[in-house]
């Protein structure tokens, strides 16, 4: 058996953390075995549409790697890939259905549906079959008179009905539990409970990866399959993925998706491993994977039957990680965007991409870190008090005019220039090195945590706008 897997969104937003962790885990099953991952559109829900939703999901899949072989703007030997555009195949398939005694139309208005739960006192209640008994002549003459009708189907209401999942074991559901849901709607629009079943059938999908929150109507599926003779594929059913340890992550409460995530400064590489770890142990210690290691290490036994608590924190770790391990040219080549847009051009990245490599989480920390080499931030005279450096601000003024009188001599203004000068300067002066460079880049930044130090700072800034801030400094003292 080829392993055919698919990913099948509603196009109702953003790709949030759940939906993309289940299309990972479909491509990383279906490249696992050399088959085929396929996308697929459910977009029967016409009141929920969001436009450009589909686009949104083509370019999040193709952005992290995941590229599917099948698919609406890809093509295949089994589409169309878009529910809406496959409503007779639906239609033909319900009426089969029928045929067959597994599903029955139902004429039922809103009107009745209401008095049955009003009936129950408000209470959730099953549909009573109602019109499981009428005739075909009947159907037949009410259809022919222009009559509304769904198609439901039709479950018995004694016994069991049991499958194993490949996570979660055995399941068995009573039938009596069950109701005769809708397969067909009024507008001949299919239901998810008639159109994942066709769907995977033609699309001869051999594996179907999707959340726990489908494990107890999955035996109504089956009763499909098994009323058209068609074969089960095999179920991989997930564990959803926690906001904390009562809520579920959902874009519904507006947790983030994958490209807010990106628009924060992560990387994709990062987000994609830290997701493959939701729900899944690789059975040893790593935690740092590409994507093709997390091809060649997935396991369905790897998969946990329990929740998992989606952790900002130890997603912005293993970013830092991604970061930290670029070689000095790629991290520059990727950090320059986020430094042009916090402080213009004509700064030296060189200089920049050495000071925050090692301290950035997330790209987007790169203007928090570096902002005031565009605009010096206000600040108060107590910033040049400092205990380790025995700094107060009457040394600092002492310290800076002393700082600037050097600066000003330099004819090249580089770090290793304005280096020299100031350790020549601090030993001239018979102070520690600290007691001339605190006062120094407190008044070259404003701030008391700059990634770097007085040096580099005046050599990012040139002597023109260093001069320019040590005499702010030197006045705010005065």
């Amino acid at each position: 058996m080829r392993v055919r897997t698919r990913f099948a969104p509603s196009p109702t937003g953003y790709l949030h953390i759940g939906g993309l962790r289940t299309a990972l885990y479909a491509y990383l099953w279906a490249k696992k075995n050399g088959g085929d991952f396929i996308l697929r559109i459910e977009d029967t829900d016409r009141n929920r549409l969001v436009e450009d939703a589909c686009e949104i999901i083509y370019r999040t899949l193709k952005d992290t790697g995941l590229v599917y072989d099948e698919g609406p703007d890809v093509g295949g030997d089994y589409g169309p890939y878009i529910q809406s555009e496959r409503k007779q195949l639906y239609i033909d398939t319900a009426k089969e259905l029928v045929e067959r005694g597994a599903a029955y139309y139902c004429f039922c208005t809103k009107e009745r549906l209401q008095k049955l739960h009003e009936d129950a006192g408000g209470a959730a209640v099953k549909y009573d079959k109602h019109c499981l008994s009428l005739s075909k002549e009947e159907v037949e003459r009410r259809i022919a008179a222009g009559e509304e009708y769904v198609i439901r189907q039709n479950i018995g209401t004694e016994g069991t009905a049991e499958y194993d999942d490949l996570v979660y074991g055995h399941i068995s559901v009573p039938l009596a539990d069950m109701e005769d849901q809708i397969l067909l709607k009024s507008d001949g629009m299919p239901t998810y409970n008639l159109a994942n079943v066709v769907d995977d059938h033609y699309m001869k999908i051999s594996h179907v990866i999707r959340g726990m929150e489908y494990l107890s109507s999955t035996p109504k599926y089956n009763m499909l399959y098994d009323a058209l003779g068609w074969e089960r594929p095999v179920y991989i059913h997930l564990p959803p993925v926690m906001k904390d340890k009562t809520r579920k992550l959902s874009k519904r409460y507006g947790d983030a998706s994958y490209e807010d995530f990106i628009g924060k400064g992560y990387l994709k590489e990062a987000v994609i491993n830290y997701i493959a770890l939701l729900g899944w142990n690789p059975g040893d210690n790593r935690e740092i994977f590409t994507l093709e290691e997390l091809t060649e290490a997935f396991d369905l036994k790897g998969i946990s039957k329990s929740p998992s608590i989606f952790d900002n924190d130890k997603l912005t770790w293993m970013n830092a990680e991604y970061i930290r391990a670029m070689d000095d040219e790629t991290f520059k080549k990727k950090a320059a965007p986020y430094v042009v847009s916090s402080v213009g051009e004509g700064f030296d990245l060189d200089i920049i991409a050495g000071l925050i490599k090692p301290r950035i989480e997330t790209w987007n920390q790169i203007g928090e870190m570096i902002g005031f080499l565009r605009d010096l931030p206000e600040y108060d005279t107590s910033f040049f008090f400092n205990k380790k450096t025995k700094c107060t601000p009457e040394k600092s003024v002492d310290m800076l005019i002393a700082a600037k009188e050097e600066l000003e001599k330099l004819r090249a203004f580089d770090v290793v220039s304005i280096h020299d000068s100031m350790i020549a300067l601090a030993e001239k002066l018979e102070v520690k090195n600290g007691l001339l460079l605190w006062p120094l880049r407190i008044a070259l930044s404003g701030q008391l945590v700059t990634p770097g130090g007085a040096i580099e700072i005046a050599a990012l800034l040139g002597k023109e706008e260093s001069i320019r801030r040590i005499d702010k400094a030197l006045s705010m003292l005065s």
